[in-house]
This record gives C-alpha cells, structure tokens and sequence, in this order.
C-alpha cells in the first residue's frame, strides 16, 4: 500500500481540461494583426485588406442608362396610348464612354446604349422593344405606345454609394466582387496584410516521406501536406520543416530553429497524447515555454496543446489525420485570420442543421465530426463525411463543414438539431 502510496503519477494524465470556447479565447486575445504590405491589385486576390476602403465620388458618378432604347422626358409619354402613341423627334445617339451633346428638350429623345451617359432633361429610358423609329428626311423620329410602368431605367447619381462611404473593411478578403470594386475606385496597388508564415513539423519515429515506400510499422506522412492545404486556404504562407524522431532532444533542436526563423508560428504534429514517446506532451509540461492549455474537452483531438516557444506561437496538434485536421480548424485557422484582421463572425462561424442520421456514438465531450451538409424544402441537414475516427482519412475529402455533436450518455436521434462549422475548402463556404 505504501508502495502504490509513492508511485508518481505522470502528469499527462492530470491535464486540465478547457472547453473549446475557452481555449479559442486564450488564443484570440493575444492575436495581434501582422503588418501591412503593399501589392499589385491582380496579386491580392485571397489577401486580405489592412485598410478600410473609401470611395472619393459618388458610384455611380453620371446618370446611367439601364438599358438600349430612348431617353425621354416622363412627361411626353405619360398620355401615350396604343392608339394615340407619343411621337418624339430623335435628336443624338450616345454610345458608352461618351457625353451627351445637347439636353433632351419637350417633344424631343435621345437614342441610348446600356450604360451611357444620361442627358439633361430626360428622366427615363424607353426599352428599345418598345419603340419603333423611322425617318423622314434628315430627321429622326421615334413613336412610343405607352409608358413603361416598371421604372424609368436610369441609375441615379450616388444609387450605390455616395462619396465617401466606406465599401469595403479592414479585414476583408479580397475575392471576385472587391477586386472590381477596387479597379472601379482606381486602385492599382491595394494594402494588405502580410501572410502568416507557418512552420510545419511532424513527429513520430513511424513516419516516412510521401515518396518512400511503404513498410511494416510505418506510415506517410500525409498531415504535413494536408496542414500546407489548410494553411493556404486561411491565408497563410506554409513551410515544411519535414519531421522528426520521437526523440526529444532533436525536437527541441529543431524547434529552437524554427523559433529562431521568421515564422509567425509554429505547428506540430504528434506526439501531444499519453503515451511513452509523446515528446511534445512532455515539451508543453516541461516549463521551458508558455502554455496556454494541453488538454480540450472535445473529441477527436482532446491532446491538442497550445503555447508560446522562444517568443514564437507554438500549437501541437495530434498525430492521427483527422484529429489533425480538427484542431487546425478550431485553433490555428482563427489564429490566422486574427492575423489578418478578419471580422469575429470569420473566426468562429457556426450555423445550425438537422442530423440526417442517428449518431449512436457516447460522447463524454463535444464531437468535431468532418461532416457534408444538404439543403432539403430549405432546412440543412448534415451528417458524417466518412468513418467517425480520429485516424482516418478519407473522411475528409468530402467534407465542407464539422459537425459538432454534443455530450450525450444515449446518441443523438435523426432530426436533432446540431451545430455544424462551415470548412474553407466546402462547397458552402
């Protein structure tokens, strides 16, 4: 009894365990935004803005035409009738990129492109359909049969914006509709933040090179490529610094170098569960850094560490695939947009959904499970991707979003309602 009354318990069995929101908030309010660069404005695609942007004139900044046909004055159409139709004298043709030359008097339109500049006097477009043109001599002249009761098709000064309005944030990915808006506005150069740069280390004496051949015992390293494909998809710059034994003194070596790199932070995988050769458990316990937490009360990933080594972000994922890609999602991906500037809804997105399926699994803790969502009569429905376990792989690959199933002492029943993330790399998203 004594005997057992000395053994020493390992801590890596006593780690505290913090709730995912918890852990999320040790991160996020330490995340300080990266500083900003400038580039070409075909380069920012997928960057994100470092400055809120303005518009110095109203969009638009002239009348527009928002169809070919007529500009006409309201008033000399208003009586029109199929039998008594307004006839009106065609004084110019104004094409796009080009002014008109003259107003639009009473009795009198102009012929209009899409787009064109609207003249003075006229306060309405006649759809081209609707309009039947002919000459006589020199002179033009154009016969309206009645008033369009949809609108006069003419965008206003300002019906956008007006000058000065603010069109697109700080923080704000630039994607297909903002780099319009950017050319629109003139910007040929946009400021954005720089890219985090994000080290990639593997642990584990089983690992091999993705161009190795298979062996007893051994397994490729396929998190190191799916962690570079996650990085990219949050905006990150990543670099493969290949992988290490379960050796801790090596670890330590190569983290020091990483530290001592010019990356934003650094990404581990391996080696942060219970066993005897989980190095960076060890690492995180050790005191040597700052540790931010070692355990989440969440399932697969539960391990997952977080802290700062040699003034460098360290965040030590599992080893097994999915878990791997779990913790990515909900730790290292907010952190990356925070470095960016991304909006809080970005950093913890969540919608609610059906569960298509009964999920008979006992869950201690919350469940991140790579899921597929499907609209039917207008409700989500999400339901697992592939097999529920913290090794595999497939399940993956056609996942778009992680569906969160709660604690439960019985299952959770088809028709339930759930939380599900949304992935950068789903259709939904």
């Amino acid at each position: 009894m004594a005997e057992r009354e000395n053994e020493r318990i390992d801590p890596k069995f006593q780690r505290r365990a913090v709730a995912v929101g918890e852990a999320q908030d040790a991160i996020l309010k330490r995340i300080r935004p990266l500083e900003a660069e400038e580039v070409d404005l075909l380069q920012a695609f997928g960057r994100r803005l470092a400055d809120e942007v303005r518009t110095e004139e109203p969009i638009p900044h002239f009348r527009r035409a928002g169809m070919d046909g007529y500009a006409v004055r309201a008033a000399d159409i208003a009586a029109a009738g199929s039998s008594a139709p307004a006839r009106l004298e065609v004084i110019e043709r104004i094409p796009c990129g080009f002014a008109p030359s003259r107003p639009v008097a009473e009795g009198q339109a102009a012929r209009i492109m899409t787009g064109a500049m609207v003249p003075d006097g006229a306060d309405t477009v006649v759809m081209l359909e609707a309009a039947e043109e002919w000459t006589e001599g020199e002179r033009t002249f154009v016969r309206v049969r009645k008033a369009d009761a949809r609108g006069p098709h003419i965008a206003a000064i300002g019906e956008e914006a007006s000058a000065g309005a603010a069109l697109l944030r700080r923080g704000e990915a630039v994607g297909p509709g903002q780099s319009a808006v950017l050319a629109a506005l003139g910007r040929s150069r946009v400021n954005v933040f720089r890219k985090p740069r994000v080290a990639v280390l593997s642990t584990g004496t089983e690992l091999l090179r993705v161009d190795e051949p298979l062996r007893a015992g051994k397994v490729r390293n396929s998190n190191a490529a799916m962690l570079a494909a996650q990085i990219r998809s949050a905006g990150g710059e990543p670099s493969l610094a290949g992988a290490v034994p379960d050796d801790r003194r090596q670890a330590v070596r190569l983290l020091d170098e990483l530290a001592a790199s010019d990356a934003d932070l650094i990404v581990t995988t391996g080696g942060v569960s219970v066993g005897d050769y989980d190095i960076m458990a060890d690492l995180f316990l050790s005191g040597e850094g700052t540790t931010l937490f070692n355990k989440v009360a969440m399932r697969p990933g539960s391990p997952t560490s977080v802290g700062i080594w040699r003034d460098k972000w360290l965040f030590g994922l599992s080893g097994n695939p999915s878990a791997c890609f779990v913790g990515f999602e909900l730790f290292v991906r907010p952190a990356l947009l925070a470095m960016q500037a991304a909006a809080p809804e970005e950093l913890r997105p969540a919608v609610s959904g059906y569960l298509a399926e009964d999920y008979a699994k006992v869950n201690a803790y919350p469940r991140y499970i790579p899921g597929q969502r499907e609209i039917r009569d207008g409700q989500v429905w999400v339901r697992p991707a592939g097999t529920d376990r913290s090794s595999s792989v497939l399940s993956m690959t056609g996942a778009d979003c992680l569906m969160i199933v709660p604690p439960t002492k019985t299952g959770v029943r088809r028709g339930e309602l759930v939380q599900a993330i949304p992935l950068a790399n789903g259709l939904f998203f």
